[in-house]
Order: C-alpha cells, then structure tokens, then sequence
C-alpha cells in the first residue's frame, strides 16, 4: 500500500464526538475534547507487538486485519524490524540477501550511492563555500560577467 494511501486511511475526526484528532506520535491519533484514543495502521501493529512480543508478519496481519502487504511496507520503510534469531527475514530489493528492515542491504546500498552520484551532472553537485564574501559570478568562462550579491 502506497504513502497516499496510508494518507487517505488515517483518522481524522473522533468517533465519539467528531472533534478533529491530534497526531499524538507512533500512529497515535488523540481527540483533544473528549479524549479518545484511535490508531492508525502503524499504531495498530505497535500496540499488537507490544502486547504479544515479536511475531511473524500472517500472525500481525490476522490479529489486526491489516494486510500483509501493509506489513512488508512498513518494514521496507525502516519502520518495523524483525528480530535478529527469526527464522525468516525479508530480501534485499537487489542480490536478495536476508536483510531485517529496508530495501537494500547496507553492500547494495553502498554501491547505490557510488552509482547516484556518478549520474548527476556535474552542474548539480554543489561546492561548499570556503568564504561566505564575495560576488556571484556565472560558470562559463566569460569572467567579465559578475553580478554583486546582496547582503
């Protein structure tokens, strides 16, 4: 399920008293006038897991009715993990290595970085200012064309 999605998907107003919630934290909405407590998704598989431990994903998706597909997001977000002695993890998008949380393993990983930064354009890495003085110039070679910076 899509970022959208989750966005459509979470609580709004108050059941009891249709006042507008405030997002508390960790997928916890509350209402400000009479207190009620409502979870998104996120906040529905957090309070599972801290009720009944670490558990496999069929197991989540059936106590809370959140999908397994739900599930695997979050986990592909960073935002679960599984355990280090589970028997079963996910796979990393590109060599399929057993990773715990995420898309990547931290080697497929690295080599993504090296390749993004090999396919930016020159003109779209920007240099770190030695001095924070001067005036702003164009990149050509054309040094007569100079224009002063404001302060």
């Amino acid at each position: 399920m899509g970022d959208v999605l989750k966005e459509i998907f979470k609580p709004t107003n108050c059941r009891k008293c249709k006042e507008r919630y405030v997002y508390k934290a960790f997928g916890e909405y509350e209402c400000p006038k009479c207190g009620y407590i409502e979870l998104d998704e996120y906040g529905k598989i957090r309070k599972y897991l801290e009720e009944n431990g670490p558990q496999p994903a069929i197991n989540i998706s059936t106590a809370t009715k959140i999908p397994v597909s739900a599930i695997d997001q979050y986990l592909r977000e960073g935002r679960l993990e599984i355990p280090e002695d589970s028997e079963i993890f996910i796979k990393c998008e590109l060599c399929e290595t057993a990773i715990r949380y995420g898309r990547y393993c931290p080697s497929c990983a690295a080599n993504l970085s090296k390749k993004f930064l090999s396919v930016l354009m020159p003109s779209e890495v920007g240099e770190v200012p030695k001095k924070m003085k001067g005036k702003m110039r164009f990149l050509e070679n054309d040094k007569s064309a100079k224009i002063s910076t404001r302060k």
